[in-house]
C-alpha cells in the first residue's frame, strides 16, 4: 500500500510517522517496532525512532510505503490583503 503523509510542521520523527500511519498506537512502541520489523527510510535500514523526516523522503515498512509531502499550500492563506 502507497500512502503520501503530510508534514504539519519542517519535519517529522520515524515514530511520528509509524504512529500517524496506525501502524502502532502509541509512540512508546517505536522502539520494540523498529527492533523487530525492517523499516527503510530513502532505501537505507533504518532503526532510530528520533530519525527525522522531511518532504521528499520515502520510508518503507511490510505495511506499506509512505511518501514523506510538505503540507499543500492554502492559495486563500497566501494572499495579503491591501
Amino acid at each position: 500500500m502507497k500512502q503520501k503523509i503530510f508534514l504539519q510542521s519542517e519535519f517529522m520523527t520515524l515514530g511520528q510517522l509509524l504512529k500517524e500511519a496506525n501502524i502502532i498506537a502509541s509512540g512508546g512502541q517505536a522502539k520494540w517496532y523498529l527492533a523487530e520489523n525492517a523499516v527503510y527510510v530513502n532505501g537505507e535500514l533504518e532503526n532510530r525512532r528520533g530519525r527525522k523526516l522531511y518532504a521528499g523522503m520515502m520510508v518503507e515498512t511490510s505495511e506499506g510505503t509512505f511518501f514523506i509531502s510538505a503540507p499543500e499550500k492554502n492559495e486563500e492563506a497566501d494572499h495579503v490583503s491591501e
